[in-house]
């Protein structure tokens, strides 16, 4: 997907459309963090670190108990 940059009083912005804000869930109230390695810029959204920490650990739970099985489907 290509963009253009549109103006915004004295700075530019860029407009996401409605489904890739769906897929991050993303909302206008979503904190958003920008990176950049010099050459492209990343724009992720702020996650809660306890919501992060509870999908881990029903991750983890899940795969102590269905390892094997979840192995065997992947072959």
């Amino acid at each position: 997907m290509h963009k253009t940059l549109i103006k915004h009083g004295n700075s530019l912005a860029l407009v996401i459309d409605k489904p890739i804000l769906e897929i991050l869930q993303i909302t206008a109230d979503t904190q958003l963090e920008l990176t950049t390695n010099g050459d492209a810029i990343l724009v992720r959204p702020v996650r809660d670190t306890r919501r992060q920490q509870q999908l881990q650990a029903s991750l983890d739970k899940i795969n102590g108990q269905f390892s094997d099985d979840l192995q065997r489907l992947a072959k």
